[in-house]
């Protein structure tokens, strides 16, 4: 666990949001030491927050016992230098004792999943909420998709329960969003209430969410290709359209276009990319299936791709620096050139 608040770390953050898979041995049982590893490997490499056992975890396919030992494992891994973000969901008691265990893991804050199945009007849904925001000390993230829909006002109503700090809309409503972002503004002005662009791929909707104010995003990328992902988020904040372009053109589209090839690639086609960077995170659980052996040839080429273009922007900025470097030297020769010339008149 951090010590300064959770909301007070995110405002702060400089780097993408690492959702880490939930690893699985070969007999489908967690592996804490794998999954350890690939937490410590996301850390390393510069994530600005883990989100443990959520959507892209596997939340939904975790006993509370293997979703305490994740978590715990996560908090260990991350020693305090990045807040850690756990999932929380189905109905509201079971919501509760989820919850509970993140608190007890050590966990920084909760990412409050979607109620299980039932479809719940906006005071049902802002009475679970506030439920699971009062059961334990964690700030809390409330989730928009799905069957939790949100209206402006029951968004108010959210920034206005204690313990409640922000919303992530996997939603992709920008028009309804921007409608959200206008009324806590409006009613909460001294509230500095987050958003984060939570869509299975939110780097090819980046651009447009940060036209609203939204610069926070949820990286699925960030699991399997940080490389990739923290040169996307670079390139966002310092403005350089032609490589963010390049990439959404030539690696994120083509990825969001193979994701929508099968159900449930959201999270394996994830873990099959952990799997090849060479960490053997195991197969998801049923009931999501793998993806086709033709579908991971594809996710290797759309992978090279992307680093081929990392790779080609690199070697233009050592061009341009050298250019650069040799521009004064030659600036220098001629400056003597004229001088000694002058001398001689």
């Amino acid at each position: 666990m951090t010590s300064a608040p959770l909301a007070a770390r995110l405002r702060e953050v400089a780097g993408p949001l690492f959702f880490p898979v939930t690893a699985f041995g070969p007999d489908g049982t967690v592996d804490l030491d794998v999954f350890r590893a690939h937490v410590r490997a996301g850390t390393d490499a510069g994530a600005a927050a883990v989100f443990a056992c959520c959507g892209t975890g596997e939340f939904h396919a975790l006993t509370l016992e293997e979703f305490r030992l994740a978590v715990a494992a996560a908090v260990e891994e991350t020693a305090g230098r990045i807040p850690v973000i756990a999932g929380a969901g189905y109905g509201t008691a079971l919501a509760v004792q989820y919850a509970r265990a993140a608190e007890e893991a050590g966990a920084d804050g909760l990412l409050a999943m979607p109620p299980y199945l039932v479809v719940a009007d906006q005071e049902g849904l802002l009475n679970h909420y506030a439920a699971l925001a009062a059961a334990t000390g964690l700030e809390t993230i409330v989730y928009q998709r799905d069957n939790a829909v949100f209206t402006p006002e029951t968004v108010v109503a959210l920034a206005r329960t204690p313990g409640i700090i922000g919303l992530k809309d996997g939603l992709g409503d920008l028009d309804l969003m921007q409608r959200i972002v206008s009324a806590v503004r409006t009613h909460r002005p001294d509230d500095d209430f987050l958003y984060f662009n939570g869509l299975p791929t939110a780097e090819l909707t980046g651009l447009a969410y940060r036209g609203i104010g939204i610069t926070l995003y949820s990286s699925a990328v960030f699991a399997f290709a940080p490389d990739i992902a923290l040169a996307f988020h670079r390139a966002l904040d310092s403005g350089d359209d032609a490589l963010a372009n390049a990439l959404l053109d030539h690696f994120y589209r083509p990825l969001v276009e193979l994701r929508a090839q099968g159900r449930g690639y959201a999270v394996s086609l994830v873990k099959a990319g952990v799997r090849l960077q060479g960490l053997d995170v195991g197969e998801v659980r049923t009931p999501l299936g793998e993806p086709s052996a033709a579908h991971v040839k594809d996710l290797i080429e759309i992978i090279a791709s992307g680093r081929t273009l990392l790779e080609e922007h690199a070697a233009e900025e050592r061009a341009a620096e050298e250019r650069a470097a040799e521009e004064p030297a030659a600036e220098g020769h001629s400056a003597e050139g004229h001088s000694a010339s002058g001398g001689r008149a």
